[in-house]
């Protein structure tokens, strides 16, 4: 099977998209399948050895410019590849692509839709104009999660025939052994970690309210680890942690490397994730593989996703939130049986299922579009 994919998403620095569509890739190309990936500009890292594939990358730089791509040159390169199936890994699909090619979509949340203020004013635009069509379009519909696949249905009720969930898989983040990692960052207590780009949607100020709600000995035995690179709209994070008048107790540590993000994660007491929405959430399974229970929220995706490895909380209440940190700190009961369930949660998740899946979707789409 020849397959076209909109790789635009390993252009930037891997996130949890661009990584989910390395790993698909990754496990495509060893199902023996023919890829060609079509990239608008260099990637900023280079893109790891594919078996079977061809990467075709344009010079078209900046946002105007790959939108104007996206819909010209990619959809003329697809048509002269003769793919077999063309594929949008992140809700986007060309709406000139040549009505011969059976095309795929996949769709990984719907922030725009629940948590619209979160995002940036250009990623919601893209978003909300660029998804539905993708959806109306498409001949099937891969969601990452059964929740998203609700969600879809109840915005585009055409779709509830054509969407198939498909989960990510677990990428092994690095390697923890022999790392300095906690030294470097001053980390010589048990502590919380949270783990994600500082941009709204992750909640990571109603966390540090939260903590700060904490009695100051529970403080003084755990304190939170912040790992993530600066994002959007939080404003002065130190500020704020000043103001809360908890910096004793917290560490930030900014974007790390995989093998520092694997020293942390096996480390840690406890992931705390209470983010607003996730359309899957890539660091609970991490965190689990390592053994570590997690603090995540009861909505989107997280509670399919933690299973019977996490501890729920409402993410718009402080003080749920608040005391599902005191009882994971302080419950070893409570601690211990989740930190038993966590592998075999993350187990449940398998890149190699994942391919032979999307594989399986992108047939019924060409069977489709035959008819």
């Amino acid at each position: 099977m020849k397959i076209g994919i909109d790789a635009r998403n390993l252009v930037p620095n891997l996130t949890g998209i661009g990584r989910y569509l390395l790993e698909m890739c990754r496990h495509l190309a060893l199902q023996g399948t023919e890829l060609i990936l079509y990239l608008p500009e260099e990637p900023h890292s280079p893109i790891p050895p594919l078996a079977g594939a061809t990467i075709r990358i344009a010079n078209q730089r900046g946002a105007i410019r790959r939108m104007i791509w996206a819909q010209t040159e990619l959809p003329r390169l697809a048509a002269r590849d003769q793919i077999d199936v063309f594929w949008g890994p992140a809700h986007r699909l060309p709406f000139t692509l040549d009505r011969r090619i059976p095309r795929v979509v996949t769709i990984h949340d719907l922030v725009w839709l629940h948590a619209g203020s979160t995002m940036r004013r250009q990623s919601w635009l893209a978003d909300r104009y660029l998804m539905k069509p993708a959806i109306e379009g498409a001949d099937r519909i891969v969601t990452v999660s059964e929740a998203t696949r609700k969600a879809l249905q109840t915005l585009v009720p055409s779709a509830t025939e054509k969407a198939r969930v498909v989960y990510s898989g677990l990428t092994k983040i690095g390697h923890a052994a022999a790392n300095d990692t906690l030294r470097d960052h001053r980390i010589d207590h048990p502590y919380a970690l949270f783990v994600g780009t500082l941009e709204p949607r992750k909640n990571l100020l109603n966390l540090l309210e939260a903590y700060s709600l904490l009695a100051d000995e529970i403080r003084a035995g755990l304190i939170l680890v912040i790992a993530g690179g600066q994002g959007w709209h939080l404003g002065e994070l130190g500020q704020h942690i000043k103001r809360l008048n908890i910096e004793a107790s917290i560490r930030l540590t900014g974007y790390v490397t995989d093998d520092d993000l694997a020293a942390l994660y096996s480390h840690a007491r406890l992931l705390a994730m209470p983010s607003l929405y996730e359309g899957f959430g890539f660091p609970i399974i991490e965190a689990n593989a390592m053994g570590v229970p997690v603090l995540t929220s009861n909505s989107s995706s997280m509670p399919e996703v933690a299973g019977d490895a996490a501890l729920l909380v409402d993410p718009t209440d402080i003080r749920s939130i608040s005391d599902g940190l005191r009882r994971l700190a302080t419950d070893d009961a409570l601690h211990q049986q989740l930190a038993n369930n966590a592998r075999a949660n993350a187990a449940r998740f398998d890149w190699e299922k994942s391919a032979r899946e999307l594989l399986s979707v992108f047939e019924e789409a060409i069977a489709v579009r035959k008819h």
